[in-house]
């Protein structure tokens, strides 16, 4: 099937073709034209365009959309904010993107272990926002919740304090009521979001794989248009609705899972006992 083009219909008013498994997943769909599956991660990336921000799910390697990061390099776009955990790792991930010069500005909270994000950093050629972890997922929560900012102790008296609001709020603790000052952070919102799911159900209602799940929840929730490339699809109804992890409402496309590598950063063993 073909790709579809950017001038074409949004997604959802225009379902794929000829899909092997499509009739039978989308079955207890409303409509089959609201069927969110799409053939490829190429095809569901078809209105990524240059400037565009993308959160992508994962830490470090694990739990990444493997195959949207590849559609996204393929894709040659440019100048796009990447807005994840960490930027890829060991040359890896994310870091295929810093590679081919795709990436003008990272919002993240893990820079180590990735020598094209600190070259292209000190060399101005990336603008890079960290954020300290605990704040990132919060900003990203927040962000999908239509909040526009929120007041956080972290980081005050430190560089990431600077040129940001601070003021003291009184707050209760184990030593009674005192005053802390906060320093304000703000909601993060993209045009898009890879996430990477171990199950989806063709109306996008997801389970994920232990860890794996880490941001990726927050980030659908964040996004204008949530791309999911699952592992396994099953017809809706498949998933008990008490093992749901993220709800399909925050999901408008997606891929099947090809040819996943599943990097393991750094393999730690014991000797067998003989």
């Amino acid at each position: 099937m073909a790709e579809i083009p950017a001038n074409s219909s949004p997604p959802g008013d225009e379902p794929v073709e000829n899909s092997p498994t499509r009739e039978a997943l989308s079955v207890n769909l409303p409509s089959r034209k609201r069927s969110k599956i799409f053939d490829s991660a190429a095809a569901a990336l078809f209105d990524l365009n240059d400037g565009n921000s993308v959160m992508s799910g994962g830490f470090g390697l694990s739990g990444n959309a493997e195959n949207c990061i590849s559609a996204i390099a393929a894709s040659g776009k440019k100048n796009l904010t990447i807005i994840a955990n960490n930027c890829g790792n060991q040359r890896q991930g994310l870091a295929v993107l810093l590679q081919n010069k795709q990436v003008k500005r990272f919002i993240g909270s893990f820079v180590g272990g990735n020598p094209d994000l600190e070259e292209q950093m000190l060399g101005g050629l990336v603008d890079v926002e960290l954020s300290p972890q605990g704040t990132f997922a919060e900003r990203i929560r927040a962000g999908g919740a239509g909040i526009g900012g929120f007041y956080t102790p972290t980081g005050v008296g430190t560089l990431i304090a600077a040129g940001k609001d601070e003021r003291a709020f009184d707050v209760d603790g184990p030593a009674g009521r005192r005053s802390r000052r906060m320093i304000l952070e703000t909601g993060l919102r993209a045009d898009f979001a890879i996430v990477r799911a171990k199950v989806a159900d063709a109306y996008g209602n997801l389970r994920f794989y232990r860890t794996s799940r880490n941001f990726s929840p927050l980030m659908a929730m964040a996004a204008r248009t949530t791309i999911v490339e699952a592992e396994e699809i099953v017809p809706v109804g498949s998933i008990d609705p008490d093992d749901v992890h993220l709800s399909g409402l925050f999901v408008q496309r997606i891929v099947q899972a090809v040819g996943l590598r599943n990097v393991i950063e750094q393999r730690t063993t014991r000797p067998r006992k003989a």
